[in-house]
């Protein structure tokens, strides 16, 4: 199944960094400085990996445009610095990178998150010199549209038979099922293995070793 694949793109919360607890509960603790009704851990995590904005519509509703940029704001601030639940990366996240790129694949992210967010968990894990090209949901158009894999594989000339998508959300999925490349899923992270099969996953994977084993093993 895999032997062909030659480009690898990654998620990044929930697949790469374990930030989906950091995530819930920074939303949800927005959602009480602002003053709107608290969402479920549940209501939280299915929204995970869309850009923040269709996020927060999802979860509240059309907000007006002061309420939106004050929510932003909040959110913001709660997540980057005043919110102490950890968000590292998975224990066997940089091995993985490390092994996928000695072999000769090559690694991009495709990421809900803005750039600038992107950019600082780059650098606070280390991790940026690993890949090869990024989206951001600040830049082109969110998932589960297909945009980010196309400019991806048009930056990289990557054919969509020679591509995997990485993803633990159904966004995920169904992004690389419009993109035509393979969608793989995890099943650590914000939706379990059903619903990814559900939403398209040729293959849902129980850790990164275990993805890299088969990618690795498959084209040797």
């Amino acid at each position: 199944m895999m032997y062909d694949k030659r480009f690898i793109v990654f998620d990044w919360d929930g697949t790469l960094m374990d930030s989906i607890g950091r995530i819930v509960s920074s939303m949800q603790n927005t959602a009480q400085h602002i003053g709107f009704p608290v969402p479920t851990d549940v209501a939280v995590r299915d929204i995970i990996g869309l850009s923040l904005e269709p996020a927060i519509e999802k979860l509240f509703g059309v907000l007006n445009p002061a309420e939106l940029d004050s929510f932003l704001a909040q959110y913001r601030d709660e997540y980057v610095d005043l919110n102490p639940t950890p968000s590292p990366l998975f224990n066997d996240a940089k091995a993985v990178l490390s092994q996928l790129t000695d072999a000769e694949f090559q690694l991009a992210v495709a990421t809900g998150k803005a750039r600038k967010g992107l950019q600082r968990v780059w650098s606070e894990s280390e991790t940026e010199h690993y890949f090869v090209s990024s989206r951001c949901a600040s830049e082109t158009l969110g998932k589960p549209n297909p945009q980010m894999l196309h400019e991806i594989m048009d930056e990289l000339k990557a054919p969509p038979e020679q591509t995997v998508m990485v993803g633990d959300s159904v966004h995920d999925m169904k992004m690389a099922v419009a993109a035509g490349v393979s969608p793989v899923g995890v099943s650590f992270g914000v939706h379990n293995a059903d619903r990814l099969r559900e939403a398209g996953a040729i293959l849902v994977v129980d850790s990164l070793t275990e993805l890299s084993g088969r990618l690795i093993k498959e084209r040797l």
